[in-house]
């Protein structure tokens, strides 16, 4: 049996701003969250031991995310962002996990445009990070983007998606679906059988309507997971900044 789900305490504790000087800032925006419900139990196989899934209405929950980055820099306000190096695109495939009453995400899988982002994000935190070919576009509050997986010797996937954008919503409070899959303060990772979690920081989502127009993706279904039932649960951001901090070991 998993532990226990956190608590509403427990996931207003981990909003809280971590103690010292992060590892890197980024800005986050044009991005979509689309999320599906999906069985535990086709899920269970790629969580790692020791992390327990988190669940909402009694359902686990899967999510596809794509998104434009800029303004990265590390150790910040230390370093300014670096020409040529402070911008990409990335697209991740995301389920939500708890470890010892903290919640948080765990990433299945994350496609970007920078080979150079690639490495730094794999070595510092050991996340699953694949090459791709990622374009963006707006036209008036019309978004489109796509992308293709490019590395070699890595499962082929692909999105292809187009939302508007609409009005404001409420900020999201906890105890509701908005929060539970949006307002993640932390990642975990495993790595030789020792699990990490890493903590960021920013303020809560400014979450915004938003309508698909087109959507066909391969990104789930590149994990061996079931094709979702069912239109996704959608929520826009436009902008947002975001302070990372470096992975800490969990294990007892």
């Amino acid at each position: 049996m998993g532990e226990s789900r956190p608590t509403v305490a427990d996931r207003l504790a981990i909003t809280e701003r971590p103690r010292g000087l992060p590892v890197m800032h980024q800005n986050w925006g044009k991005l979509l969250f689309m999320h599906w419900r999906i069985p535990e139990e086709a899920l269970r196989p790629l969580v790692p031991l020791g992390l327990t899934i988190d669940t909402f209405d009694g359902s686990a929950w899967i999510g596809v995310i794509p998104f434009t980055m800029w303004g990265i820099r590390a150790l910040p306000p230390l370093l300014p962002p670096v020409p040529g190096l402070s911008s990409l695109h990335e697209l991740n495939v995301r389920t939500y996990v708890h470890l010892n009453g903290v919640p948080g995400v765990l990433f299945l899988s994350l496609d970007a445009n920078s080979s150079i982002a690639i490495m730094a994000a794999r070595a510092l935190f050991n996340l699953p990070y694949f090459k791709a070919e990622i374009k963006l576009d707006q036209q008036g509050q019309t978004i489109v983007y796509t992308s293709r997986r490019t590395q070699t010797r890595a499962p082929a996937a692909q999105l292809s998606v187009t939302w508007k954008v609409f009005e404001p919503l409420p900020e999201s409070v906890p105890g509701t679906l908005e929060f539970f899959l949006t307002e993640r303060l932390c990642l975990y990772t495993a790595r030789n059988n020792n699990l990490y979690r890493a903590r960021i920081h920013h303020p809560p989502w400014p979450l915004q309507r938003a309508e698909l127009s087109s959507f066909n993706s391969t990104m789930i279904e590149s994990h061996g997971l079931p094709t979702p039932h069912g239109d996704p649960v959608l929520h826009y951001a436009e902008a947002l900044g975001v302070d990372i901090w470096l992975p800490e070991s969990k294990d007892e």
